[in-house]
């Protein structure tokens, strides 16, 4: 089994409901829940002219190999309805994979550790909720080191 941890956001429609289906989808095709943040709702980062996230941590247990699971999350936003317009737009459901294990893979169209993982208030708030010890693989450093040394400013508060 592996140790898969996955950031959910929302920032359309209802938020809290999308949030809730992915997660229920993701537990159907690729594995058990082992320990889940609170929500937060968020600021925007990237384009800060649009409606506050609801984000999540969730921590799975998998046999799911990294590129299928992936597809796997590609295929549930799809199917909850997400559009791709444009980079850090809003969006009905993102679903990102933060790590795989303490496994590094720098591929064409998959980074594991997620590249933007230690420079977002919005990842690293709910992940030190549940992950506090756990160690970058490429930082080499805990996820609550990274929230300190953490230069983002945005808005993150507990729902």
């Amino acid at each position: 089994m592996h140790q898969l941890i996955l950031l959910f956001g929302s920032n359309l429609g209802d938020r809290l409901s999308y949030i809730h289906q992915a997660t229920q989808q993701c537990m159907i095709e690729i594995g058990e829940i082992k320990s889940q943040s609170s929500i937060y709702e968020t600021a925007p980062w990237g384009m800060t002219e649009q409606q506050s996230f609801y984000n999540q941590v969730i921590e799975f247990s998998t046999i799911v190999d990294p590129q299928q699971v992936l597809v796997k999350i590609l295929a549930i936003e799809e199917k909850l309805g997400r559009v791709r317009n444009e980079k850090w737009g809003a969006r009905i459901i993102d679903i990102d994979i933060l790590y795989y294990d303490d496994v590094v893979i720098e591929s064409e169209n998959l980074k594991i550790p997620h590249p933007y993982l230690h420079e977002r208030r919005f990842t690293l708030a709910p992940l030190v909720e549940i992950l506090p010890t756990f160690m970058h693989p490429s930082i080499h450093q805990t996820n609550e080191v990274l929230m300190m040394n953490c230069t983002d400013q945005s808005v993150v508060n507990i729902l």
